[in-house]
Formats: C-alpha cells, structure tokens, sequence
C-alpha cells in the first residue's frame, strides 16, 4: 500500500472542519503531492451535509479510528502465482520477486495457500529420499513446461496423474524387471539415446517416455507409440537435470502451506501478531472482503514506519483528534484555535493564526501559493466562513476574514448575506432529533491540568425549543460526563438572531460554585453578547477553573 496522507478535521467535525481538509487536499493536489486525502472522524451534521449536497461535491471519507491496521503495514504490490502452475514456475517468481514466499491463488484470485520455503523444502526432501520413492503428482504438460520439452506425442497431457518416476540407465534385462514390478503405476521413464530401452518403454505401454538431452525417435517406434498411447516428449537437457526437473513441474498447490491462514487488510495489529509468531514463515496473506489477495504482511514489516501520516486543521488538542492519531507522524497543523495539548515527536509545520475560521487560512494559502481555486471548493469555502463566523458577525471575526469572503464572492458570484443564512437555516432547526445527535454534533473535548472537561455548541433560531426539552439534553450531559470522568459537560446554544447563549451545564458537585454567570433557570446560564465557544466562553471557563485544575 503506497503511503497516504490523511488530512483531518476535528471529531465530530462542524462544516469549518470538513471544509478546510476538503480545500486542503485540492490544494496538495494541485501543487502535484499525491496521496493526500481528505477525512472526516465524525457524521456529518446536518448543515455540513446540505452543503456538500447543495454544490453536489462528495464529501471526504469517513474514518472513524485509525487504530494500527494491517493495511497500514502491509507491503505493497504483491506477487502471486496460480494453483496449477508448476513449483517451477513458482521458485523463478519468488526469486524475481525477491520475496521469502509466494501467495497461491485459484483462476479467480482467491486465496488458497502460501508457498514458503520451509514447506517447499520438506515437500522436496519427501520426493528425492532415495529410500522411499514417492510418486510425483503432475501432469505430461506441466512437465513440458517445466524443461521446456520439445513434445513429440501427447496424450491426455492436461490430467494430472501420481507420476512413478524411473531412470532407463541400466542394463536392459536389469530395466524390464523393474519395468514389470511397477506395472500397476502410471510411470514415466525417463531415457537417453538407447532404443531398446525405448521399446521396451512403449511396449509396456508407460505414460510418458522422456527422451534426454534432446535425442530423437526412431520412426518405427514412433508409429508403435502411437499405436500404445504413449506420450514422447525431448527434454533440452541431460538425464541428472531432466530427473529434478520432473520433481519441480508438480503443481505448487501441492507443495504450498494450506495451514496458514489469511488475514484482512482491517485487521487489528494485535489481532494479527500471535498469528504472524505462529507461522512458520513469520509471514501471512492478506486479503480484501471478497478473499482475493492484496499483499502479505510480516513481523519485519511492523517494524517500520506505518505508510499513514497525518495533517489536522481547525484543531491542534489531543482530545480533539481522530482515535489512534498517536501511532503516526504528524505533518502539519493548520488551525485557529488557541495552543492545545498536542505534541510531536518531530518538527512540523504550524500555522494558527487568529481568524474566524480555518477555511480563511485555506483560501489564504491558495493565493499564497498562486494557485487559483476550483469554482466547487471556493464554492465550500465560502460556506465554511460563513458558517464559522455567523456570517461574519461572530466576535471572532477579522479583516482577513471579510477580505477572504468578498475574494471567494467574487469567484463563485454567490451572495454571501443570502448564503450565509441559507446555510445557517439549514443547520439550526432540533426538530425530529435527538439529543444525544445535538451533542455530540460539534462537540470538543478540552483539559485544564488535570481536569477534562466538553462543550458541545448548536445554533438556533431561537432557545424556546431546547429549553422546553431541557431534562432531555441535561440527561445526555450528566451522562456522557459521568462516562469519561468530565468535571462537568456543556451545551451552548447560540440565538444566531439575538447573537446571544444560554448554556446548559451538567456538572460534578463539587466544581458547581465555580460557574457565577448569570443563572437563568436550574443548570442553565444566560450569556450575553456569547456567540463563541474558542474566542469568548473557552477563555472564561480557563479563567475560572485555573485554581481548580492543580
């Protein structure tokens, strides 16, 4: 799997974040960077969906977690071979392909077993022991193909037969006694210049005759061959060589390791370990949905650096980012937040400045990069400010920000007041969903020390119709913070009409006193003049539980 590069907004993504990974993959795509793909770690919300569905743009790939897969780890293109091709054939493709083993596959691609050499060299040591000849299955074609046999007869050459394998070198009367004690098998004799050997071949009516070292048939024996059934092929080369050859045409699903299992590309790291220590090979396959092969994975292959890396824009908290961001390297951060709690194990490249959304600062980059931009992306663009800032009424807001919005107007012609409020319409109504999907829509997590605290944020057009369901919202608060051990969890609902809050809080007992704002009624605040949760409530609720958070 070629290495990609996921660009990410936040969890539960708000249309600023999805947006900005969109425009941002563009723009790596328009500056020739390949592989790198817009994600989003959440369901989309409501306005985020009508947007996308409005300009008619797919939306970037949901991924939920990326918790260490095979897929991240695997090697990349990888080399099979049939189940009815010869082991030869198989050996020169593990050697072009410089790999320890080799996946078999059936006609359709399916999985069936792995060619290793372990395997390989306990199947050979069995037919070569001297002491215990063990027939040979293959088939006179596989044969031909193996030592590129010049066929001079061929009878039922595609059936595969258990091949007793017998060398005319002896006297004559010493081979036709051991002709006749093999009689009841199906025996190719292999032979060199030696006609009377060749006769006695034919007359005894043997399945395949193996002329070495490519001599030739006498024309009589020819015709008498013919007349028995016997298959004559010349072989290239001597007797010692042509005697392994045979040994190496039959097929490999016969010398291959049907006992090693198959794992899939979504398998978990810690799934597939105990199994890759099992195999004899340190290797397994890997396969898709439908059980056709993909690559194989090895433990030297977890060694290495995951072919996943990451950029995050509009967040920089590590509470914030998509599950199992931590077992990968971080690129870039493009964000307008406030610093968070976010490492990295290596230098990046960091770009927080504040603004009223991030897609101000994609919009930014492209113009900084001289790349015009798309009539669809300038298109989300627009919507991710304008959805960000309250159509540029937010607190929030800069020059940057109302420049970027007239710049972005004039390439899409769209009227941002009109849009603005389209798209605000189109994310504020609750009716007919619940609570749980409200909270969780566009919620972020954030610590103070050691506190770890949430606040969920919607727009409406006014609060009536969440405060007459407000023991509803306040049960999904007491218990989603309950369930992560939050010091309390927050819903902040902005009138994008009055360009006020209210805030409903579910809060541990003994961080209650902390929260002197205006009450309007049990567990709910009353915030004037508070339509934003980065620049307005974030630094507040820092200010008061800093005494808290030792």
């Amino acid at each position: 799997m070629e290495k990609t590069v996921y660009i990410f907004g936040h969890k539960n993504p708000d249309t600023d974040a999805v947006v900005a990974a969109y425009a941002y993959a563009k723009l790596k795509e328009l500056l020739g960077c390949k592989n790198y793909v817009a994600a989003r770690a959440g369901h989309l919300s409501p306005q985020t969906e009508y947007i996308f569905n409005k300009f008619k743009i797919k939306a970037p790939e949901h991924i939920s977690e990326l918790n260490p897969k095979t897929a991240f780890y695997m090697s990349g293109n990888c080399t099979t071979v049939n189940e009815n091709s010869s082991l030869w054939e198989a050996l020169k493709k593990i050697d072009t392909a410089q790999s320890q083993v080799l996946p078999v596959v059936d006609d359709k691609g399916y999985y069936k077993s792995l060619l290793h050499y372990n395997e390989f060299a306990k199947n050979v040591l069995l037919l070569m022991n001297p002491e215990k000849k063990t027939p040979v299955t293959t088939s006179i074609e596989l044969i031909m193909q193996t030592m590129k046999a010049q066929p001079i007869i061929l009878k039922n050459e595609k059936e595969l037969f258990k091949a007793s394998i017998l060398v005319g070198s002896s006297a004559t009367e010493s081979f036709v006694n051991k002709l006749d004690q093999h009689k009841s098998e199906q025996m190719v004799v292999i032979a060199s210049n030696r006609p009377e050997i060749h006769e006695q071949c034919i007359d005894a009516k043997v399945r395949l005759l193996v002329l070495t070292s490519g001599h030739v048939l006498s024309k009589e024996l020819r015709a008498k061959a013919e007349k028995n059934g016997v298959s004559v092929i010349i072989s290239p080369y001597g007797t010692s060589s042509t005697s392994m050859l045979i040994a190496y045409s039959t097929p490999v699903i016969v010398m291959a390791d049907r006992s090693i299992p198959a794992v899939q590309a979504n398998d978990t790291i810690g799934k597939i370990k105990p199994l890759l220590r099992a195999s004899p090979c340190r290797c397994l396959p890997v396969v898709d949905e439908e059980y056709k092969v993909m690559g194989v994975i090895s433990e030297s292959d977890l060694l290495r650096e995951p072919n996943i890396e990451l950029i995050f824009v509009d967040h920089n908290e590590a509470s914030q980012a998509v599950e199992g961001f931590e077992h990968y390297k971080i690129l870039e951060v493009i964000d307008h937040h406030r610093i968070g709690t976010l490492s990295t194990k290596n230098p990046i490249t960091f770009i927080n400045k504040p603004v009223g959304s991030t897609s101000t600062l994609i919009t930014g980059l492209f113009r900084e990069n001289k790349i015009s931009i798309p009539l669809e992306t300038a298109e989300l663009l627009l919507c991710g400010i304008l959805s960000d800032t309250l159509i540029l009424k937010s607190t929030t807001v800069t020059d940057v920000d109302r420049e970027a919005v007239e710049y972005l107007s004039a390439i899409t012609n769209l009227d941002p007041q009109a849009l603005g409020e389209e798209i605000i319409r189109a994310g504020s109504s609750i009716v007919g969903r619940g609570a749980s999907e409200i909270i969780k829509q566009d919620l972020k997590e954030y610590t103070e020390g050691k506190l770890l605290y949430s606040v969920s944020q919607i727009e409406v057009d006014n609060t009536r119709d969440v405060l007459n369901r407000k023991k509803e919202f306040l049960d999904i608060l007491e218990s989603e913070r309950a369930a992560s051990k939050r010091a309390f969890a927050a819903l902040l609902v902005t009138d994008i009409g009055r360009l006020d809050s209210i805030m409903i809080l579910a809060v541990d007992e003994k961080y209650k006193s902390l929260f002197t704002f205006p009450k309007q009624e049990d567990n709910v605040y009353f915030l004037k003049g508070v339509v934003s949760r980065k620049k307005q409530l974030i630094p507040m609720l820092t200010e008061l539980l800093a005494g808290m958070a030792e």
